[in-house]
């Protein structure tokens, strides 16, 4: 997958995060849990733009320690609001497989840049 591929992933769960919202509840809990959602999966994409600009290894690996951060904290959400019952549909199945994939090409990609940076930068 190319770093615009991804881009375009990250952006679109944050749309179709987005288009889950109405679903909440509109009380108390559905809205804070919205807020959560939103804020978190939207900060994945527009991380990842950031880390796609990083200036050295070193600044793309925290900025993408931050889109993993990101990831998984929406995951978390989505199974608070699933396991809470403030929606009864299949979509939020879909929303935390894609989340689940796309933390675990970050986590991978994560691997690979340390493992680089090592091997260009043995230890005596």
């Amino acid at each position: 997958m190319t770093s615009e591929e991804l881009k375009a992933r990250t952006k679109k769960l944050g749309v179709l995060i987005i288009a889950f919202l109405p679903l909440l509840p509109n009380n108390s809990s559905g809205r804070a849990m919205a807020n959560q959602l939103v804020r978190s999966a939207t900060s994945i994409g527009a991380n990842y733009r950031a880390a796609c600009r990083a200036k050295s290894d070193a600044d793309f690996l925290y900025k993408l320690k931050i889109v993993e951060e990101e990831a998984d904290e929406t995951l978390y959400w989505l199974e608070v609001v699933e396991e809470s019952k403030m929606v009864d549909c299949e979509s939020i199945d879909t929303l935390k497989k894609e989340t689940s994939e796309i933390l675990a090409i970050i986590v991978a990609s994560i691997k690979t840049v340390r493992n680089r940076t090592i091997s260009r930068n043995p230890k005596s």
